[in-house]
Formats: structure tokens, C-alpha cells, sequence
């Protein structure tokens, strides 16, 4: 068993030692310092900012959906965790040809938003944000639906009996009881939607200030200049890193370091 995890660690571990021994760290400075790098950095940390924004505001209703979706009949059940899942093991190039197919020119609701309202949502910074929500949702609603599970509901049915209406029981008593499992379930969406690729690239493009994020930029600099992509990439390494560390021992619900 040993031998076995040590095989599972070094899978996980020796491609990020490989990146950082591999980096150019005398040239670092210089290729930080891009203005493209800068760019797609600026572009990176707003998008998923605004992105993790927007899936606390849905994913926090639909995981308190998901949590009392117990008493549901099976098939309702199912289908609701199937469609929160969904986008964890779905290939995102998949996802992305999928909104495009919704909200592109010719899409199911692109082409009514484009005639009713002049609006065009794919290859802007708008689709880079929807393409980031679309992926890193599920992580926030898995970490609040576990956070919501763990609670004692003891303390929701007093606040009931006393008179206190749903969203009064929501908003002052659900919410500050789950709200580690909300700040853990917001970083691990935040760091998702920074590293997201496949659905952005096949949705919003790579348009240089525009949708060009940082693992956009990281993959068409390993064709032209490796040293600046593996700064890309160690860069990434780094945000993603520390960001995590701010969860400490708060990894998932029910998992602690």
C-alpha cells in the first residue's frame, strides 16, 4: 500500500517539480513583466473574480436545493445531481462547443438576444466569465450541499418555531452556520475558473486584452517561446497554490489536513 501511494503522490507531484526545476528563473523578472503577461494576468484574476462572484449567488440557492432534495422522488433526485455533476466530468471543449451552441449567433437564445437587444455574447469577456461559472459551479454547490448536510437542523426548526419566516431562516440562521463551507466552496471555484481552458478557448476565443487569460496565453507561448509559457504555467502554479493555502486544513467538507 505504501509503495502504491508513493506512485499516486509522485503522478501527482514530479510534472509540477519538473516545472518549477525546468523554470528560467534568471529571465523570470523579465518575462513577468510582459505586457502581454500583464494582460492576460489582469484579465485571469477579473474574470474569475467576477466569475466566483456569480456562483455564489446561484450556487449557494442550488446547493440548499440539492441538500433538501432527500425527501424528492428518486428520478427528480437523480436528474438534479446528474445536472450539477455534469459539468466535473464533462470535457470542457465539450462545454464550450455547448454554450456556443446556446448562446452563439445562431444559437437558442444567441440569436434572440442578438435581434432583440443587439447583444453578442460569444468571443468577449462576458463568455470568458460564463464559460468560467459553467465549469467551477459544481465545486461550489458540492462544498455548500456538504457543508448544509453536516449542519444540525435543530437550530433551523427553533428559529421556525419561534416565527422566523424561510429566508429568515435562510439568512440568519443556514448561512452563518455553513458559511466555512461557503468561503472553502468560493476559493476552490475561484481557482477552478482561473485555470480554466477548454470551454473558454472554444467560446470566447483568444483575443489578446479581451479573452486571453493566463492558461490561454500559457498554451500559444509553448509554440513560440517555451521559457515565457513555462513562466505562464509557474505563474498559474503559484496563484493556484496560494490561494488553496488560504482554505489551511479546509480542503473539502469533511476533509481536513
Amino acid at each position: 500500500m505504501a509503495v502504491l501511494a508513493g506512485l499516486g503522490l509522485a503522478v501527482l507531484v514530479l510534472p509540477l517539480v519538473a516545472l518549477v526545476v525546468r523554470a528560467p528563473w534568471g529571465e523570470l523578472g523579465d518575462l513577468l513583466t510582459r505586457r502581454s503577461v500583464h494582460e492576460a494576468l489582469v484579465l485571469s484574476l477579473g474574470t474569475a473574480i467576477v466569475a466566483t462572484g456569480a456562483c455564489l449567488v446561484l450556487g449557494v440557492p442550488l446547493a440548499a436545493l440539492l441538500a433538501r432534495a432527500a425527501e424528492w422522488p428518486t428520478p427528480a433526485r437523480r436528474l438534479l445531481r446528474a445536472a450539477v455533476t455534469v459539468p466535473l466530468v464533462l470535457p470542457p471543449v465539450v462545454g464550450g462547443i455547448a454554450l456556443l451552441l446556446l448562446l452563439g449567433r445562431r444559437g437558442l437564445l444567441g440569436g434572440l438576444l442578438e435581434d432583440l437587444f443587439g447583444v453578442t455574447v460569444p468571443f468577449t469577456t462576458g463568455a470568458v466569465v460564463i464559460a468560467q461559472v459553467f465549469v467551477a459551479l459544481p465545486f461550489l454547490v458540492f462544498a455548500v450541499e456538504g457543508a448544509l448536510r453536516s449542519t444540525d437542523r435543530r437550530t433551523e426548526l427553533a428559529a421556525a418555531t419561534l416565527g422566523a419566516s424561510r429566508w429568515q431562516v435562510f439568512r440568519h440562521v443556514t448561512l452563518p452556520l455553513v458559511a466555512p463551507g461557503v468561503a472553502a466552496g468560493a476559493v476552490l471555484c475561484f481557482t477552478r475558473a482561473l485555470g480554466e481552458f477548454g470551454a473558454t478557448i472554444t467560446f470566447a476565443g483568444s483575443l489578446p486584452g479581451v479573452t486571453r487569460t493566463l492558461p490561454i496565453a500559457s498554451y500559444l507561448a509553448m509554440q513560440t517561446d517555451p521559457d515565457e509559457a513555462i513562466a505562464l504555467a509557474l505563474l498559474l502554479l503559484a496563484v493556484s497554490v496560494g490561494v488553496l493555502m488560504l482554505l489551511r486544513d479546509r480542503w473539502l467538507p469533511g476533509v481536513r489536513g
